[in-house]
């Protein structure tokens, strides 16, 4: 979904083994020492979500090396996972496949969280009056992951992004603005495990320069984002903070950059975010 400033086109960052973000394999890892944590069901999740937009039809060793997980457990997760019916099996390309069932398990989520039921007639206005594409995101783990689109967005990247889609954090504005509602040991902790991948010239990897616009992110309470995820692409971000002033999501504009300018993005686009996100505070208790 990137394009480098090397030479020539390389392949989106959600075909290769995972950079920039902690691999599967070591997430899971990790847990080693709690006797309760199901080793087998993470790593099932962990090869669900191996599968891309731009690689829908995988193999076993294409897994395997996207997650880090060893060939035999991929190929005992995926068996399990075609026989419950979320996961589809071509014989004769030795290749397997989401199938339909498994959106049932977003839907569980966008269905239970009331957020995601406000956000979407609030981002298509802000889409109407921008006449630019709008998403909400929430950090998980490393990435920001889409929970709403607005439903007139235009596509704007190489790839076209939906609900579910995962972008690394530390290089989008919804990422930015989610991080910056971390706490200080937890960005450390951020910082000092993720790999940043230079996706254009524009890219920022310094970790050090990334903190400092994090922090920035947090006192301005917007972050704008010029060209470092994908040539051509520009987006400003906003927090949506519960009732309590804690950061629990963030809501975008994203344009090219041939139709708004960077002062633009802050003149005409913040003021309409930062209305959006204010209609969308989230009680965290009931309302009497």
């Amino acid at each position: 979904m990137a394009r480098t400033a090397s030479r020539g086109k390389e392949p989106p960052p959600d075909a290769l083994p995972l950079r920039g973000l902690m691999a599967p394999v070591q997430e899971i890892e990790a847990f080693a020492g709690d006797p309760d944590f199901m080793t087998s069901l993470a790593r099932g999740l962990a090869v669900l979500r191996g599968f891309s937009q731009s690689r829908p039809h995988q193999t076993i060793s294409q897994l395997s090396l996207r997650t880090g997980i060893p060939r035999a457990a991929v190929r005992r997760a995926l068996h399990t996972l075609a026989r419950l019916g979320y996961v589809g099996h071509d014989p004769d390309r030795k290749t397997f496949s989401l199938r339909a069932k498994v959106l049932t398990l977003g839907f569980a989520y966008l269905n239970t969280t009331p957020l995601t039921a406000l956000a979407q007639p609030v981002l298509d206005a802000v889409s109407e009056k921008l006449h630019e594409s709008s998403s909400m995101a929430v950090l998980e783990k490393d990435e920001v992951v889409y929970v709403v689109r607005s439903r007139t967005a235009r596509r704007i990247m190489s790839v076209d992004l939906g609900v579910g889609s995962r972008l690394p954090a530390y290089c989008t504005s919804l990422g930015r603005v989610l991080l910056s509602g971390l706490s200080a040991p937890d960005l450390n902790a951020y910082l000092s495990r993720i790999d940043p991948v230079r996706h254009t010239q524009h890219t920022v990897v310094s970790r050090e320069k990334l903190r400092a616009i994090v922090e920035a992110a947090r006192k301005d309470e917007f972050a704008i984002i010029d060209q470092e995820l994908e040539v051509g692409l520009r987006s400003i971000a906003v927090p949506v903070r519960d009732d309590q002033g804690r950061i629990v999501a963030a809501i975008n504009a994203g344009t090219q950059v041939h139709r708004v300018s960077v002062p633009d993005l802050e003149r005409l686009f913040l003021p309409v975010l930062r209305e959006a996100a204010g209609d969308l505070c989230v009680p965290t208790r009931p309302l009497p």
